[in-house]
């Protein structure tokens, strides 16, 4: 299991975009499970929409790719490198995200060629899946510092 700390020592996201509390497994090349605690607070809440607070679908795909670049750049080959977007595809949004929620992030690398690669991505609160898609990316430059 991966803490927050953890979790930044391996990809480059901070607050408020780190959107991964916790890794609770972890297969590194292969698959990891993480848990984002959906708090009222999300400074994204405040405008998405006052009054009826909603997480955009577009961070809950972009919380499964930092669990994915986990299982990713856990790997020795790309330690300290950065994990980008090339696309999403099949994904679906099947109930909303609230405050309250904890999300259950579930990622499984499908193919990895030369640094890129394609992975499976679920999103379920309790039980009930959420969300869940293709995420496609690419192992981008080693980082600095």
């Amino acid at each position: 299991m991966l803490d927050s700390r953890e979790i930044q020592k391996i990809i480059p996201h901070r607050y408020p975009f780190l959107l991964v509390d916790r890794i609770l497994e972890l297969e590194e090349g292969k698959r990891a499970v993480g848990l984002k605690n959906v708090s009222g607070n999300e400074p994204f809440f405040q405008g998405h929409f006052p009054g009826y607070p909603v997480m955009p679908g577009v961070l809950i795909m972009e919380a499964l790719a930092q669990v994915g670049a986990v299982v990713l750049l856990k790997m020795p080959e790309y330690a300290g490198h950065i994990a980008l977007f090339a696309a999403l595809e099949e994904v679906r949004f099947r109930k909303q995200v609230v405050p309250g929620d904890q999300l259950r992030l579930e990622v499984e690398l499908q193919k990895l060629k030369r640094g890129i690669g394609i992975a499976q991505g679920k999103a379920y609160v309790g039980e009930e899946l959420v969300a869940d898609g293709i995420l496609k990316f690419a192992v981008g430059p080693k980082q600095e510092g």
